[in-house]
């Protein structure tokens, strides 16, 4: 995925109420960007630290700007969770990802479980549906290890249990970590932010639950999705 305008870069003043940020331009501006991540954005969120935005401006939006990537320990993260679905379905699209091929119809944002919503569903006339759930990484605490979550997240163990559910039923489950940054090698569930996750995921993976980790390449111009572990 590319940007489709040059980022202006800045340094972040705050980020507040979550999807609030206000950030310093080089060119001596502050202005206020949206933030597309409702998760803790632990260890990025730092005032001071380099950011980049996407200008945003339109009619119906009530920001100019949109928070898009930061510097974190010498690499660049992609902080837009929002990304994520579209990068992933990208790739399997264009035949990037060996598992999950074969499957014509692609489908994104279907409705299953309990009120909920199925990032991507892949179908095909001859195989169960595919459900596939896409998770942005972006927690980097050890030198090369990518975590999730990076915050308690009540909804990520509910997907876990509704993905179990659909294995149940005769369909395949699929869970992809999407490492939006390239300068991790390793993953590991973060046990240690919600334990009550890693459990939720222990019992998805015993019923069948299938995970793939797949690491991006981010640049100040795109975000593609360039290697796995």
């Amino acid at each position: 995925m590319r940007f489709a305008t040059p980022l202006v870069a800045g340094r972040l003043e705050r980020r507040y109420k979550r999807f609030l940020a206000d950030v310093m331009l080089d060119d001596g501006r502050t202005v206020t960007a949206h933030v597309a991540n409702s998760g803790s954005m632990l260890g990025l969120a730092r005032p001071g630290a380099r950011v980049l935005l996407r200008p945003a401006g339109g009619p119906g939006r009530k920001l100019d700007w949109s928070w898009e990537l930061v510097e974190h320990q010498g690499a660049l993260v992609a902080v837009n969770t929002g990304l994520a679905n579209a990068i992933v379905a990208d790739a399997i699209a264009a035949g990037g990802v060996p598992e999950l091929a074969g499957y014509p119809t692609l489908r994104r944002e279907v409705k299953y479980g309990e009120k909920s919503r199925v990032d991507i569903l892949l179908e095909a006339p001859d195989r169960p549906a595919c459900y596939v759930e896409v998770k942005s990484v972006t927690l980097c605490r050890q030198l090369g290890l990518a975590e999730f979550p990076d915050a308690v997240t009540a909804r990520g163990a509910r997907h876990l249990a509704e993905l179990a559910a659909m294995i149940a039923a005769g369909r395949r489950s699929v869970l992809v970590y999407l490492v939006m940054r390239g300068d991790c090698q390793r993953f590991s569930v973060a046990a240690g932010i919600d334990p009550a996750y890693a459990q939720a995921m222990a019992q998805a993976t015993a019923a069948g639950l299938e995970v793939l980790v797949l690491a991006c390449r981010v640049d100040a111009g795109a975000i593609e999705v360039d290697h796995r572990f």
